[in-house]
């Protein structure tokens, strides 16, 4: 099987033991984190598609209060010590929440539910966004193109899995007994983590310029440097910008999707289980494409034309949607749009964080992936309540999101110009090294 492996991806046999650990712990975020999913989606109906605009304005603020404490901790420890200690703190706060749901009345569940929604989006950016920051500081630019979307297909296995845990046992378990199935899943990835740390401290990337060792001391500058580096720096910006705007998009999909399920689908249980049900069918996808296709696309295209491949099909299922908002609609568009993310766009922009310093890996990124992306969030939500008020329905409004997605697809082929740019002089440096 390994060989065989090894033969079909294009993977190295001496990296075939960490990327295995490396697909094994997205495996395990993402699994806890799909458990959780569908049921933080029914909780944010429960209180009200109308009141889901002020859940998106406290994720903001969390996510801002959250960014100078992640960047202290960086600084002070390192990425071996803080990193497994962040999911053990997510760990916690499963725990927590479970004894409040278990514990507190029905007049306070509402007011928890609203909790639990926000902290349930702020733990996955956090989650996966520190995941990509240790596979971009451990693997570099090249190692990253051939091999992300591999590793990648532990998420999407564990995506599948998680979907289908609370498709299947939400009515039997019930909704609150599932958050302990995640909390297992985080302390195991928290494990798999210490191991992997040692793996790449023993395996030697070195070799070329653009594939360094990986080191475990933590970066250096103030808790703020990620915040001031990213105004700095034109390719950081460029990156938010490509974040931001697919987060606008996603936010007004996110906006028509509640309102059409709000409308189309009656009981909470039923509503779980469409949203599990939907995240199973991404994940299927993203799956047989990853494992297919991703690899060789990235090396193919290169990463601008597939950082421009899901504002096409963004542009398409928006313009379709004005034409028809309907469930089945909605629920293809969806599908393709985030196996796309998901499959292509997300590995292709995980490779943007090779070139970049340590600081800016673990500081920078966290800004972005977290802040700016709830910033798309938060102007989308804003911008969807606004058209509503003037009038405009579902087919309007999905009109409106069309300029934006052309927008985005010229930033990803910025970006993959500017990368190329930027990794120019270590590319030339590896051929001298080599020859």
């Amino acid at each position: 099987m390994k060989a065989l492996i090894v033969r079909t991806t294009g993977i190295r046999e001496e990296e075939f033991g960490v990327a295995v650990l490396s697909a094994l712990l997205f495996f395990l975020i993402l699994c806890g984190y799909y458990i959780l999913r569908p049921l933080r989606e029914e909780m944010g109906l429960a209180g009200g598609v109308r009141n889901l605009p002020w859940l998106y304005l406290f994720n903001l603020g969390v996510m801002l209060m959250l960014a100078p404490v992640f960047g202290a901790v960086a600084t002070r420890w390192s990425r071996r010590v803080f990193v497994p200690a962040v999911y053990l703190f997510f760990m916690s706060n499963m725990l927590v929440f479970f004894g409040l749901m278990k514990t507190v009345p029905d007049s306070g569940q509402l007011m928890l539910g609203r909790a639990f929604y926000v902290w349930v989006s702020v733990y996955n950016m956090w989650a996966v966004s520190l995941y990509w920051a240790f596979m971009a500081d451990s693997y570099g630019l090249e190692r990253g193109k051939r091999l992300f979307g591999l590793i990648a297909v532990g998420g999407s296995a564990g995506a599948i899995l998680g979907a289908a845990i609370t498709s299947l046992l939400v009515e039997s378990v019930g909704r609150v007994n599932l958050i302990l199935f995640s909390a297992a899943l985080m302390l195991a990835a928290a494990f798999v983590l210490i191991r992997l740390g040692r793996s790449f401290a023993a395996l030697s990337l070195a070799g070329a310029a653009t594939e360094p060792k990986p080191s475990t001391n933590a970066p250096r500058g103030r808790p703020w440097s990620g915040i001031s580096e990213f105004f700095r720096s034109p390719y950081l910006l460029g990156i938010g910008a490509y974040l931001f705007l697919f987060s606008l998009s996603s936010t007004f999909l996110y906006f028509e999707q509640a309102q059409i399920i709000d409308a189309e689908v009656i009981g909470r249980e039923a509503r779980a289980q469409i949203f599990a049900r939907i995240d199973l069918w991404v994940n299927v996808l993203t799956l047989l494409t990853q494992i297919f296709v991703t690899g060789r696309l990235i090396a193919g295209w290169g990463v601008g034309r597939v950082l421009l491949f899901l504002p096409v099909l963004t542009v398409a299922g928006f313009s379709t949607l004005a034409v028809a908002p309907v469930l089945p609609v909605l629920v293809i568009f969806q599908v393709l749009r985030r196996a796309g993310n998901y499959a292509l766009s997300r590995p292709a922009r995980e490779t943007l964080f090779t070139i970049v310093s340590r600081d800016q890996k673990y500081k920078a990124k966290s800004f972005i992936d977290t802040f700016v992306y709830r910033g798309g969030d938060m102007l989308g939500a804003s911008a969807f309540a606004a058209l509503g008020s003037l009038g405009l329905g579902l087919s309007g409004i999905a009109l409106v999101a069309v300029p934006p997605a052309l927008l985005w697809g010229l930033t990803g082929l910025y970006l993959g110009r500017k990368q190329q740019q930027m990794a120019r002089p270590a590319l030339a440096q590896a051929d001298q090294f080599e020859s």
